[in-house]
């Protein structure tokens, strides 16, 4: 079974949340890590980013 990756856009597309945050919030442990795909290239796995959105929901609740 293939892991459907995500791209930048569609990461912040589905969280709502900008580049910058993503990338803040990497820094400091509160966001999934991506998969690095090439020398400038990454992609976030869709369960990691759904994992992550599910415990925000849980959080808020």
């Amino acid at each position: 079974m293939t892991e459907t990756l995500l791209r930048r856009p569609e990461v912040e597309a589905r969280t709502g949340l900008s580049r910058s945050t993503i990338y803040d919030w990497m820094k400091r442990g509160g966001f999934p890590q991506p998969v690095k795909l090439g020398a400038r290239l990454v992609a976030w796995r869709e369960s990691d980013i759904a994992a992550w959105l599910e415990s925000r929901e849980t959080r808020v609740t």
